[in-house]
């Protein structure tokens, strides 16, 4: 490994060596006191993201050009390990209000973000796959991480299964891919594309079925059905952190694979796209009206949100837009993920052993028995809505933008129509808090509070100041 490829993976190698001597250092901690491997995770995430941030504006390429640094990994890397923090102090307090407090939860975290960040700075679709299972396996292991409840042993079975099977689609398409261009390499096949040597219907169709299995991870119709039990039956901080991180990194790589790879069919793919999107969007919403569980709601919420995110894909059938897309998609994504983590760490205030406080009439009352905390949610259902003045409005507004421009007016018009169809359960919930009797029971946490708290604060003021953000999301994009 020479300097190039130390330089390169740096952060990415730091997080792994940390996550294994994690590993090997809980084993010396008490079990009362697993609090302090908690404490060691965030500081290695806390380290890591400061190498990420002093790699801002660097370029470089490594092992054999399979990995790449640029503004777009960096980035997105910086908004993963952001999650890995946020992931780590709604978990603290959780874990052990539930008996199910052990050191290995925080290890394994650090591992999934290894493979996210490793899977934003992919430049081959083998480090694309590699990336993905080592993302995906900790997932697995977490969803059942509960072992004493069974809904939570059968959300790890449901998204094992179903994500071994997503992923035999990719390497499957990566095959296809490989037979039509003769390069696994995502600048070789948009090079040999180019020149008009690739077998174009067999690229078409490799791109395809990489396009389901990333569907699958970022819970878009028709591939988001492990999505309402996974997300019931996990432990809630793990729903919350794979709602954001893997869905981060989904779309990363999407953005990375489809935009460099996959330009010369995108006008081909388009269509596809347009529809994926107008169905998940539809999907996620009307379902989510039935739903009287906050987990499954927040689930299909976030297969509706997959779909607004997938809007941007339509435009990278016009290169002039693909810039404009891909920065309005991250600055989606970091909406989002504000959002998220502080919805869910107020779901978590709530909830009690054997799955009690999960439905929604148990926020009857909120606003009495802790007013911030209903004011602070009914913030993170309106940013999800798109109504003012919150960061998920303005998100909404970039995407939809590009969207039109890109010529596909009728699909930002069914996104403006199911935002209206989602005020109904976004809204249903403020009802409850604030104008239904009840008394909640809520769990004062030092660091959920810290959560909830911050991210309320952040969805409101950076949707006054939208445009420092927007331009540092616009200078991540892979030159």
């Amino acid at each position: 490994m020479n300097q190039a490829d130390f330089q390169t993976l740096l952060p990415v190698i730091v997080l792994t060596v940390w996550a294994a001597l994690l590993l090997i250092v809980d084993l010396f901690i008490d079990k009362e006191k697993k609090g302090i491997t908690a404490i060691l995770a965030a500081v290695g995430l806390a380290l890591t993201m400061g190498i990420s941030l002093s790699q801002t504006g660097q370029t470089s390429l490594g092992f054999s050009e399979m990995v790449v640094l640029d503004g777009f990994s960096t980035f997105v890397s910086i908004l993963l390990l952001f999650s890995g923090l946020m992931g780590i102090s709604i978990a603290y307090g959780y874990l052990k209000r539930m008996g199910i407090e052990r050191g290995e939860y925080y290890s394994l975290i650090l591992f999934s973000i290894v493979g996210m960040m490793l899977m934003t700075q992919a430049a081959d679709l083998i480090v694309v796959f590699i990336a993905l299972e080592l993302l995906s396996i900790p997932l697995y292991v977490l969803a059942a991480f509960a072992n004493t409840n069974a809904s939570s042993e059968e959300s790890g079975i449901k998204y094992f299964l179903l994500g071994a099977f997503s992923g035999s689609f990719v390497v499957y398409g990566i095959a296809l891919v490989f037979g039509a261009t003769g390069t696994t390499a995502i600048a070789g096949i948009a090079a040999t594309a180019a020149a008009g040597t690739a077998n174009v219907p067999l690229m078409l169709a490799g791109s395809a079925l990489i396009l389901v299995g990333f569907g699958f991870k970022v819970a878009a119709v028709p591939f988001q059905m492990w999505t309402p039990d996974v997300y019931q039956g996990a432990p809630t901080s793990v729903t919350a952190f794979m709602a954001a991180g893997a869905k981060i990194a989904g779309f990363a790589a999407l953005m990375r694979v489809f935009s460099t790879a996959f330009p010369s069919i995108a006008t081909d793919l388009t269509p596809v796209l347009a529809v994926l999107a107008a169905l998940t969007m539809i999907v996620g919403n009307v379902a989510a009206i039935a739903q009287k569980n906050i987990k499954r709601m927040l689930a299909y919420s976030s297969i509706a949100h997959a779909g607004y995110i997938l809007m941007a894909f339509v435009a990278f059938g016009n290169p002039a837009l693909v810039d404009d897309a891909i920065s309005a998609a991250i600055f989606y994504l970091v909406a989002y993920a504000v959002t998220n983590f502080g919805s869910w760490a107020i779901v978590i205030s709530l909830e009690e052993k054997e799955g009690k406080g999960l439905a929604l009439d148990d926020y009857a009352g909120l606003w009495r028995s802790n007013p911030l905390m209903a004011v602070a949610m009914a913030v993170f259902m309106l940013s999800l809505t798109g109504i003012p003045p919150t960061l998920g409005l303005i998100g909404k507004i970039y995407l939809f933008r590009v969207v039109v421009e890109g010529g596909f007016i009728w699909l930002a018009i069914i996104g403006v129509l199911t935002s209206l169809i989602s005020a109904f359960y976004y809204l249903r919930l403020i009802v409850i808090m604030f104008m239904k009797d009840g008394e909640p029971k809520t769990t004062p946490e030092g660091w959920l509070d810290l959560t909830w708290g911050a991210m309320a604060i952040a969805t409101v003021v950076f949707s006054f100041i939208p445009m420092s953000l927007f331009a540092w999301a616009s200078e991540a994009l892979m030159k």
